[in-house]
């Protein structure tokens, strides 16, 4: 390595993963080491460590060295696309991503691995598996960072707790940290003068482009080598001619880790920030600094390019250490429940790709939705599947065959994955829950209607859906239906409302615990019953009262606030009893993960102390008083 670019090769390791967990010598030992390679676009690098294209010639050659010495890869710039021996894609890279840890497995063959190939001109610099190899015989502490396996290598991430700083992009907000400086231009305006709005007054690598004010399209300085430099395009032309249309967008309260996944999954640099329809930030890739713990990102990119049950299966404990890490570095117990019902969103989608696969095309639109605490965004260790399908007008009985045969294959990938089979059948592979629309249609007319106790217990579980994969649009059509019989029959809210009330906290005699006796005879509170789903009884009375089409328990007690349904006092008491109790089961299941034990909802009140004791007290009472507040508001419409 010539010493002119050591520095400014070491600085850049510096910052990047694994290897800003090495002592700075050490990567000083590295990058002297490093060879360079530049990529032309379609050049390939094989599994075996071969690469094609021209090495640096101002590296020193080694008589007798072997093309196919293996190296970990680190891209400097440009963009790469990994593809398995089937030639179907493994993953996509960018600049400061690394590949060959699998490489560097001596049991790795061209035939179990894979190869890269540069989607564009690409700067590689290469580690000699030698190097690494000399490293960590005498500093074996290093190691797991750079193992072959990637669930070791995240493993090792994750034996830590995390301080705030640590946190990351866990618990900060697209307003945290998307850029309020934007390059906003009307669809009219020239690409040359777009051009210079991004470049000269802006200083930003992307343009939105709005017509009358509303959001329409997006334009990169990528696009535009793209398509109006290589093209030959008129720069006089409007830019709506060449912008991307229909852009995806974020609000400035959703979580970055909902963004990045966001452009994983559909390969884009940049997102939009609207709130109240106008465009008030940009996020791009450059504002996810690498060193930030993403390691539910990093899953679920594996989960997105699985390509059978047993794979996805392997994930499991992954998935598990990811919620010890959420659990243990004490991060927001809602942003624990999103980020867990984003890893069990990217197993359904996968499973149901996969299952598309082997079964053929659907033979019509469809929407696979979720019901229950995955519809609400609000998954933990122990949530199982709840889930249906709801079909187009046009749907056949031999679709419906199709849809059955894809939702069984579903169904059984996801308790292989982890995800149990609902006990009340719940789910898509059962011939009720998978459906025409207008099917559907009729369900919720009937069950608000007439909400005897099968039907209540039906529509208690289909109160909250959200769509995952296919037609979004008919989730919507459903809640939209939802309100319409709400509306026209106020007397189903003073109906669940009862229905809520009839289980009561457990504060009894003397304001001591009630505790009821498990089947191993131990006397336990069961928190799910006596606190949890009582709230979200109640956020589910109130979210209705006021339509609001979210099915997220805080969300729905904040829109009642909003409303004013709900007082100050209450929604504040009722948002932190909420988060103490789900914090609280979520250390009860950590505790019980870590002992290698089986996670459930039962706590033993032996295992807390009079503080805990005394919030737990507190929390009662405070859903005991939003319990009486909601009979005189909705009983009185029975």
């Amino acid at each position: 390595m010539p010493n002119a670019l050591l520095p400014n090769i070491t600085q850049f390791l510096c910052n990047i993963d694994p290897f800003d967990k090495l002592p700075k010598e050490l990567v000083r030992e590295v990058a002297s080491e490093i060879k360079i390679t530049y990529l032309g676009k379609g050049d390939t690098i094989d599994p075996c460590g071969e690469q094609v294209g021209p090495v640096d010639d101002s590296q020193p050659h080694i008589e007798g060295e072997s093309k196919k010495h293996k190296y970990l890869y680190v891209i400097r710039t440009g963009s790469m696309e990994q593809r398995q021996a089937d030639g179907v894609l493994r993953a996509r890279l960018g600049s400061e991503d690394l590949f060959g840890f699998t490489f560097l497995d001596d049991n790795v063959t061209s035939e179990s691995g894979y190869h890269a190939v540069a989607m564009e001109n690409t700067l590689l610099y290469l580690i000699p598996h030698a190097t690494l190899e000399r490293i960590f015989k005498t500093n074996p502490e290093y190691a797991e960072h750079f193992a072959s396996q990637a669930q070791i290598r995240l493993k090792s991430a994750l034996d830590v707790v995390w301080s705030n700083k640590e946190k990351g992009l866990f618990i900060k907000k697209v307003s945290d940290v998307a850029s309020g400086v934007i390059a906003i231009v009307d669809a009219s305006t020239s690409i040359k003068d777009v051009a210079h709005e991004m470049r000269i007054v802006k200083r930003s690598s992307t343009a939105v482009i709005c017509d009358d004010g509303k959001l329409v399209g997006i334009i990169t300085d990528r696009d535009m080598t793209k398509r109006v430099i290589a093209e030959g395009y008129d720069p006089s032309a409007p830019i709506k001619e060449v912008m991307t249309t229909a852009p995806l967008t974020v609000s400035p309260d959703d979580l970055v880790l909902h963004a990045a996944s966001l452009m994983m999954q559909h390969n884009v640099r940049g997102l939009p920030v609207v709130s109240e329809g106008k465009v008030v930030g940009l996020l791009t890739t450059s504002h996810l600094v690498q060193n930030h713990r993403m390691q539910a990102i990093f899953l679920i990119e594996k989960i997105k390019y699985a390509n059978s049950v047993r794979s996805l299966a392997s994930f499991t404990t992954e998935r598990q250490a990811i919620f010890e890490a959420l659990v243990d570095g004490n991060v927001a117990p809602d942003i624990i429940g999103r980020v867990m019902s984003m890893i069990m969103d990217a197993y359904n989608r996968r499973l149901i790709q996969i299952a598309i696969d082997k079964l053929g095309e659907p033979p019509c639109k469809f929407s696979w939705i979720v019901a229950g605490s995955h519809a609400r965004n609000e998954v933990h260790m122990l949530s199982d599947q709840d889930n249906a399908l709801v079909l187009s007008d046009d749907a056949t009985e031999s679709d419906k065959v199709y849809f059955r045969h894809l939702s069984q294959y579903v169904a059984n990938g996801l308790a292989a994955c982890g995800y149990p089979l609902c006990p009340g059948k719940f789910m898509a592979a059962t011939p009720k829950w998978c459906q025409p629309l207008s099917t559907w249609k009729h369900y919720y007319k009937k069950w608000v209607a007439n909400p005897e106790y099968e039907r209540l217990l039906n529509i208690s579980v289909f109160l909250e859906i959200r769509c995952v994969y296919g037609e979004a649009s008919y989730a919507e059509i459903l809640r939209d239906e939802l309100h319409v019989n709400i509306r026209a029959n106020r007397e189903f809210l003073g109906i669940l409302t009862r229905d809520a009330i009839n289980t009561q906290p457990p504060l009894g005699v003397f304001n001591k615990l009630v505790l009821e006796k498990t089947g191993e005879n131990k006397k336990t509170l069961d928190i799910k019953k006596y606190a949890i789903n009582l709230i979200i009884d109640l956020a589910r009375i109130y979210g209705l009262a006021v339509e609001c089409d979210s099915s997220n328990t805080e969300e729905r007690f904040t829109r009642a606030n909003e409303r004013g349904m709900l007082s100050e006092d209450a929604y504040k008491n009722i948002l932190n009893t909420y988060q103490y109790i789900l914090m609280f089961r979520q250390h009860h299941q950590l505790e019980a993960l870590k002992k290698g034990e089986e996670p459930d909802n039962h706590i033993n009140p032996d295992s807390f102390g009079s503080f805990e004791r005394g919030n737990l007290k507190d929390a009662f009472r405070i859903i005991s008083s939003l319990q009486e507040a909601a009979k005189v508001r909705f009983a009185g419409r029975m």
